[in-house]
């Protein structure tokens, strides 16, 4: 009797520990499917002309081309709530989860779209004709009233505000993306891009322009020492890093005073961006520069002769 009971209870102990090694082999089967549908494997992304994608999972050293599905251009790129969004000609609104695959929005505009960014959990996206449209989530996208003509080319979202610049020295504000006030940037030349980092918003713009604000609604121009168009702003390292015309490259630890840095390029380099421990900007003719602290850039060979207009980091 008692090795009848021996063998029962040995039977079930084997049951129970077979049963919960499955369990715990399904659960964390579960956790990487999860991951894989909602965490990118590329680290960056820039976009371009005709429907240019590429993609970079090694520190932008070896750069993929990828299928947009779309022949416009794509002007900006982002990244925000586990989602790659970029926006171009003809209304185009595109996303994806990984950078790899590409699914085509309805964005209810046939408008250029340019400036994109995600916060307070939205995503705004700003174009011509004062276009301002949000998305919760990157699928279904709601016209804003902007009240402005002007072309918005930058929108970023820092400290509670959300900050849009673009033609003849336009920006305008809003707490939740719907709502938008003009503010005065005290110039008229076109306002390229804006961030917010390091506690400070920043906008760049064409004839050298640099602007710094506290808050969003004052600003100050600062002197770049170029007549340069400046398009991409960035923050990391602990630097700020303007890319622009010709090759441009200023870097800045307060934003206030600017050094120019050497590049092996005169092509206009059009965006600029940072993540783990490396800057990639973008530009002309597929140009693709790579530094690890905004000082010594290395080309990159990106596969492609369009225009690169965007660049983001999967954070």
């Amino acid at each position: 009797m008692n090795k009848v009971l021996y063998i029962i209870l040995i039977s079930l102990f084997s049951f129970t520990v077979i049963s919960c090694a499955k369990k715990s082999s399904d659960d964390s089967k579960t956790t990487t499917d999860n991951t894989t549908t909602t965490t990118s494997s590329v680290s960056f992304v820039a976009v371009g002309n005709s429907g240019t994608i590429l993609t970079s999972s090694d520190n932008g050293t070896t750069w993929t081309s990828r299928t947009s599905g779309t022949t416009n251009n794509l002007r900006r790129v982002t990244y925000g709530n586990r989602l790659f969004v970029t926006g171009g000609g003809s209304g185009t609104l595109l996303t994806s989860t990984d950078g790899t695959s590409w699914t085509a929005r309805t964005s209810g505009t046939t408008n250029i779209l340019y400036g994109v960014t995600y916060g307070n959990s939205i995503f705004v996206i700003g174009g011509t004709s004062g276009t301002i449209l949000t998305s919760t989530d990157g699928t279904t996208w709601t016209a804003r009233t902007s009240e402005t003509s002007m072309t918005l080319l930058g929108v970023t979202y820092g400290n509670g505000l959300f900050v849009t610049v673009g033609n003849t020295g336009t920006i305008l504000t809003s707490t939740d993306g719907t709502s938008w006030t003009s503010r005065i940037s005290g110039t008229t030349v076109n306002l390229e891009n804006v961030i917010y980092k390091n506690e400070l918003f920043m906008t760049v713009g064409q004839s050298g322009l640099i602007s710094t604000s506290s808050d969003g609604i004052t600003w100050t121009s600062r002197t770049s020492g170029t007549t340069e168009g400046l398009l991409g702003v960035t923050y990391g390292n602990s630097i700020f890093v303007i890319s622009g015309g010709a090759g441009t490259i200023l870097t800045s630890t307060d934003g206030t005073s600017w050094t120019a840095r050497t590049t092996a390029t005169s092509n206009n380099l059009l965006r600029v961006t940072y993540g783990n421990g490396l800057f990639v900007t973008v530009g002309k003719e597929g140009t693709i520069l790579t530094s690890s602290d905004g000082i010594s850039w290395t080309s990159r060979t990106s596969g492609t002769s369009n225009r690169l207009y965007g660049v983001t980091y999967s954070e």
